[in-house]
């Protein structure tokens, strides 16, 4: 286990700057407090550098529906809309965790 370990922290020491940013805000983003509400407010570190701050927020603003409003004290926060059943991909619907726990609850057919 103590190798799994270190295996594990080994691979985020080798992460770049930017996938370690990307996914510091994924975290931020998936968050259930925020995924419920549809709003996440994220930061920069010090330790981040302008390049990966600069393109983490540059990816975001491609983003189709998500609403980015700089605030004054540095942060950014994040707004978007809950997707239509239109939008999401059958994969996407089938991962949805309110589907998996109906189906866990529904009683065998014999």
């Amino acid at each position: 286990m103590a190798k799994q370990k270190k295996a594990g922290e080994m691979g985020r020491e080798g992460m770049s700057g930017i996938d370690k940013l990307r996914l510091r805000v994924s975290a931020m983003i998936n968050n259930p407090k925020a995924r419920v509400e549809r709003q996440a407010t994220i930061w920069r570190l010090e330790s981040d550098s302008d390049l990966a701050w600069n393109q983490v927020l540059e990816d975001l603003a491609e983003t189709d529906g998500l609403e980015m409003t700089q605030n004054e004290d540095g942060t950014v926060s994040l707004r978007w809309e809950a997707p239509s059943e239109e939008d999401l991909s059958f994969e996407e619907m089938a991962q949805a965790p309110e589907l998996a726990v109906q189906h866990l609850h529904d009683e065998a057919p014999f």
